[in-house]
């Protein structure tokens, strides 16, 4: 599992919509009269979707209703799987109905590449039957007969998204081999796509930040330390999908403070035909590394690090697979990163004596490789005259899989060609290596079918692995490369509130050195916190900050506060600055709304709610009813809700509202002049005249704006006040 740039997603997702079962064999009716009920009532629609990952040979399956005309379950569930293709039905679902759902593909996701099979190909009888026969687990245990019954669409979408697989990338699963969860995400907390882009748990809004040099980072970059690309994907699902158990939250953090080391194992990205050599050479790395590893976590106390060591270091099935390996793969093989290294170790990996043909095909690989050996010197002598010669300093002598050995030179600064001896070499070794290959892999079939009997417990090693990857190389290395007591564990109950005492922002205090700490403080009683102050006074930033620490508790990591303690937080969701949106048609406004009513129509009293600047799109008089209608209809949820405004009239709501909270960003005013240095979270609402006026001033407006801009706001506030009198 070598992190070589191979994070890129290995998804493969089928999507459909609500659709009525004809009869028991699952093929689908015409649903366009569902489709159209649903578009002119504004009612919900059942979504099935299926994701397989191409690398683990894994399939989640999620069914879920669509609350919002926007589609945000779908589109969050799109961003968290990034798949590389998408499998829909036909478009058209009637004479005058579409997609709703593959309209929102042809327009979010124009770049992913989108396959449209027939209806028939969706079909949920054969998706349970197809997953009955391949689940690793008995079906039993993944309750099939409830799903089946509930959760058709999402048997339709499996059924697709396998039959596909198959097909176009060749795949096929062999039987009770396949990982398969059902709605996976119902034991995480949920967090919207547009969440994740406001938070910037994967990507940052800007690469620079402006007076620095230094690149700014998401909460993803931060963390990602980890040495396996099994370890990095499960970080990132983690922080898009934090846990809501408390037990395996804290289960995790209880690893922290150990140090445990694991050895790092890798992946060989070879040709198709050395695919199944380098495996098996992996395999037998990860096995020998099997005794390191049940030594540093013998004696642990962390209840997850010793149940790993029960169920992994403990297991007799490992030691039976590696001696079974050791019957075939030669003991001092082992898994090299060099190209031309890994090559002659894969040639190699068989034992000799097994197959005459192999042993053949390596004594002509040997007197290729040996000639190619004698020649090396010739050619790194004739690559530093063509540097001297035709002034060519970055021209390179390289080794890789499917080129061979090769000059690497900028095109337009070619002078010269390849002896025509060396490229002959070159194909000679390469025919003698293939046929290695070939024979190699006739020798290895029995021990594959051996293998893959016991495919559940190697499945479980490379989970146990990618997890000790994200808790050692990403969350205790990040608390162990700060200073002491920087990060703290959070603490977590069922019922009690969220209070964050000196709590920091984990991204930004890695650039700022002075980050000034602040507080937090929710709970049922006090469920509504409104924060107030000018803009860039640090509501957004502070916003931020609450959230991304949450979501860093729940995936079981220390976050950068001195006291946390939280309740588990089913749903995040965040509003947070909005632009139009032309690809929808959608004002700045309409844009806000859309958000605001995805968020009413999902939140539950387990959620947190961050609302930044909600209204401030429209007319004052509008946008302020809308605020203040908004704050009222959360608090009598009781849900946890952060609400920064600088609206002043929204702090009246503390007077008829027990459960609200005013603060303030405090900001000094010098010489008619306003300091943004203080970032200090004060109780109580504040009032600075004109704040507007003296940012525009520190914009560099001219002077002649201003002041005209002063003689307006003055004779405003005269005409407001002889109004007021009059009435």
């Amino acid at each position: 599992m070598e992190d070589d740039g191979g994070e890129s997603s290995s998804f493969v997702v089928g999507l459909i919509e609500n659709r009525a079962k004809e009869n028991r064999t699952g093929e689908l009716m015409n649903i366009a009269l569902v489709i159209t009920y649903e578009k002119k009532t504004g009612s919900s629609l059942m979504v099935g979707l299926a994701a397989f990952d191409l690398r683990s040979a894994s399939l989640h399956l999620s069914q879920y209703i669509e609350t919002s005309s926007s589609y945000q379950n779908t589109k969050t569930l799109l961003h968290f799987y990034d798949p590389v293709v998408i499998i829909l039905p036909p478009n058209k679902l009637a004479s005058n109905c579409s997609s709703a759902v593959a309209e929102l593909v042809d327009r979010l996701y124009g770049s992913v590449k989108k396959v449209v099979l027939p209806r028939s190909c969706f079909d949920d009888t054969k998706g349970a039957i197809l997953i009955k026969n391949l689940a690793a687990k008995e079906p039993s245990a993944l309750g099939l007969d409830t799903y089946y019954k509930q959760y058709y669409l999402c048997l339709a979408a499996a059924a697709a998204t396998l039959k596909w697989t198959e097909a176009e990338k060749g795949i096929v699963v062999t039987n009770y081999s396949l990982s398969v969860t059902f709605n996976g995400s119902f034991d995480h907390m949920n967090i919207d796509a547009t969440s994740v882009y406001n938070l910037e748990i994967i990507e940052p809004f800007h690469s620079n930040l402006l007076g620095t040099s230094n690149k700014k980072r998401s909460l993803f970059h931060m963390l990602k330390t980890t040495k396996t690309i099994g370890g990095s994907r499960l970080l990132r699902a983690n922080l898009l999908q934090p846990l809501k158990d408390i037990e395996t939250i804290n289960a995790r953090l209880d690893c922290l403070p150990k140090k445990v080391t694991a050895e790092a194992l890798a992946v060989d990205r070879a040709k198709k035909s050395q695919v199944l050599v380098s495996s098996v050479i992996l395999l037998k790395t990860a096995l020998d590394a099997l005794p390191l590893l049940s030594k540093v976590l013998k004696d642990v106390k962390s209840s997850l690090l010793s149940n790993i060591y029960k169920s992994v270091c403990e297991n007799e099935k490992y030691d039976l697979i590696k001696k079974r390996i050791g019957e075939v793969i030669d003991e001092d093989v082992l898994h090299a990163r060099v190209p031309f290294v890994a090559c002659t170790q894969q040639c190699f990996a068989v034992k000799a004596g097994i197959d005459g043909l192999l042993d053949i095909s390596r004594r002509s690989f040997c007197e290729t490789s040996e000639e190619i050996g004698v020649t090396l010197t010739a050619i790194h002598n004739l690559a530093n005259n063509y540097r001297e010669d035709f002034k060519l300093p970055n021209l390179k002598l390289t080794f890789k899989n499917r080129q061979g050995f090769h000059f690497v030179i900028p095109q337009k600064n070619i002078q010269g060609k390849l002896p025509s001896k060396f490229i002959q070499l070159n194909a000679r070794n390469k025919s003698a290596a293939a046929e290695c290959y070939t024979r190699t892999e006739v020798c290895l079939e029995e021990l594959m079918d051996d293998i893959r009997e016991n495919v559940s417990v190697l499945t479980l090693l490379a989970e146990v692995l990618c997890l000790l990857d994200m808790i050692v190389n990403s969350f205790a290395h990040m608390i162990s490369t700060k200073p002491v007591d920087r990060y703290t564990r959070p603490e977590f109950t069922e019922n009690g509130p969220l209070a964050i005492d000196s709590g920091r922002h984990p991204i930004l205090e890695c650039i700022h050195n002075d980050f000034v700490a602040n507080d937090i403080f929710l709970s049922e009683a006090s469920n509504m916190v409104i924060v107030m102050g000018p803009n860039m006074s640090g509501k957004s930033t502070y916003l931020q900050q609450v959230c991304l620490i949450v979501i860093l508790a729940q995936v079981g990591c220390y976050v950068p506060a001195r006291f946390s303690t939280l309740r588990v937080v089913d749903r995040m969701f965040t509003r947070m600055g909005a632009v139009d949106n032309l690809e929808s048609n959608s004002s700045t406004f309409m844009t806000e709304m859309k958000e605001t009513a995805f968020i009413m129509q999902n939140v539950t009293r387990r959620s947190l709610i961050v609302m930044d600047e909600l209204g401030r799109a429209t007319s004052s008089t509008d946008g302020f009813a809308m605020a203040w209608s908004c704050c009222e209809h959360l608090l009598s949820l009781k849900a946890y809700t952060i609400f920064a405004t600088h609206m002043e009239n929204i702090s009246e709501l503390v007077t008829l509202y027990p459960n609200v909270k005013i603060l303030h960003f405090h900001v000094d005013l010098k010489n008619n002049h306003l300091d943004f240095k203080v970032f200090q979270l004060k109780e109580g609402t504040t009032r600075i005249p004109h704040y507007g006026l003296l940012l525009a001033e520190v914009a560099g407006l001219p002077s002649s704006v201003i002041e005209t801009a002063r003689m307006i706001t003055s004779r405003i506030s005269e005409k407001a006040s002889a109004d007021s009198r009059n009435a």
